[in-house]
């Protein structure tokens, strides 16, 4: 008896520390059987209780009449797969005849009351069949990136959704983004994961810091270009400007709009060219962009107007050529000036970390979805690097970027220098390599 005491003790503090410290293997091990259970024994009265039924058929309430025996019980969603994983559980749903993806979603909420686990989200896989990404825990609170990324050519991954998928930032998708949020709410830490995970790949990286240079300094073993102040920046967006302008010709000189030419061949963007003749790709990662609205006198509004110009032009032009742009901003409205809007409405990809003010967050995320604005602001200080993320389809989700330093993302960008690709247009613009000073040593 006395052993027995013993071990049920052991497998009471094993499972608390495992909670708080390892909850990957307290769910694995103890919060997975027991969602079984709890999933499995009431399904058919969840399922009930949260109006995901419809009646039976006709002829099946004929046939029980006929018979003396009760009626047939409403049809409920079939379950079809179900895949286990170390942070949740995976459930695959056919509905019945009925019922439809939104009735499953309205009742997210109270399944994951009803089965007590610590989030769930419906995705449609085909008409007719849904999955439910359950978690058991927060993924958000210590985020560990997935171990097996495949992102795309251009694609990078930066962060952790809530229900355990990577956020992948895809350019060929989603060409241009903006980045919100407030002062320290975790901004320049997307930024650096995403220039960490553009490094490895066959990219020229373009900074525009008009902050000093403070945040992308560190990084210019691998940027092509970087300004550090307004005027600076002006000269660099009409370099990209014509360098754009130069790639348009190249397509219409490779173009394929010979009669004789193979359909297949023909092409819009460089992405069609021949892999000899296409040019690298160029992404434009501005640090805080209201720098460059800002007025002071009227050389400086003479000077603005230009640059908001030359940016408003890429990105509405610069896709097709294989130039991207990736835009921070604490607010961006109206009150930043001429040209602000337009700008904003080229920008489709929307990450929004957290807001002080609802004003913030509609202008990153009102038309998106009218549920992504609270969930905005409602993100707690202390959680920085957690946004909401979303596109113009209207969907939205939770992510959380991991915790990485300057120096972690320095050093990656010195072991890929050799990939900086030669553009010439951009190399005056090219930042100077600094030596690292060798520590002194000691008497």
């Amino acid at each position: 008896m006395t052993e027995l005491l013993v071990l049920a003790a052991l497998v009471v503090l094993l499972a608390l520390v495992a909670r708080a410290k390892a909850p990957a293997v307290y769910w694995s091990l103890f919060g997975l059987p027991a969602a079984l259970y709890r999933i499995f024994s009431s399904y058919r009265q969840t399922m009930e209780a949260c109006e995901l039924t419809v009646s039976p058929p006709w002829w099946r309430a004929l046939a029980r009449n006929a018979a003396s025996q009760h009626l047939p019980r409403p049809g409920v969603p079939k379950v079809r797969g179900m895949r286990p994983t170390t942070t949740g559980l995976r459930l695959r749903l056919h509905l019945a005849a009925g019922l439809a993806p939104d009735d499953v979603v309205k009742s997210a909420e109270r399944l994951r009351h009803a089965w007590r686990v610590y989030s769930m989200h419906v995705a449609e896989l085909k008409p007719g069949v849904v999955e439910l990404r359950m978690t058991g825990f927060d993924l958000l609170d210590r985020v560990r990136m997935p171990r097996r990324l495949a992102p795309g050519p251009l694609s990078a991954a930066v962060a952790l959704r809530e229900d355990g998928r990577p956020f992948v930032r895809d350019f060929r998708k989603v060409p241009h983004a903006l980045t919100l949020g407030a002062s320290d709410s975790g901004k320049s830490m997307y930024q650096r994961c995403l220039i960490k995970a553009l490094a490895p790949l066959n990219v020229a990286l373009v900074g525009i810091d008009c902050k000093r240079g403070v945040e992308q300094a560190p990084f210019a073993e691998r940027l092509s270009a970087l300004a550090t102040d307004p005027e600076q920046a002006q000269e660099l967006l009409d370099a990209l400007v014509t360098e754009m302008e130069d790639r348009f010709d190249l397509l219409c000189l490779h173009q394929g709009i010979d009669p004789s030419t193979p359909l297949e061949d023909i092409t819009s963007d460089i992405w069609g060219l021949p892999k000899h003749l296409r040019p690298v790709p160029i992404v434009v990662l501005i640090d805080e962009i209201a720098e460059l609205f800002f007025v002071v006198s009227a050389e400086d509004r003479k000077r603005r107007d230009h640059v908001v110009t030359q940016l408003v032009r890429l990105a509405q032009l610069a896709r097709a050529v294989g130039i991207y742009l990736e835009v921070n901003a604490q607010r961006f409205g109206t009150d930043l000036g001429k040209g602000a809007t337009a700008l904003r409405a080229q920008l489709t990809g929307r990450v929004v970390h957290r807001c002080n003010d609802k004003q913030t967050a509609e202008m990153g995320l009102g038309d998106i979805s009218d549920l992504a604005v609270p969930a905005a602001t409602a993100i707690a200080p202390e959680r920085r690097g957690t946004a909401i993320a979303g596109d113009t389809s209207g969907g939205w989700t939770r992510i959380r970027t991991p915790k990485t330093s300057l120096g972690e993302v320095a050093t990656v960008c010195r072991q890929y220098a050799h990939l900086v690709p030669l553009i010439p247009l951009l190399h005056p613009f090219r930042p100077a390599r600094t030596e690292v000073p060798a520590p002194a040593k000691a008497p």
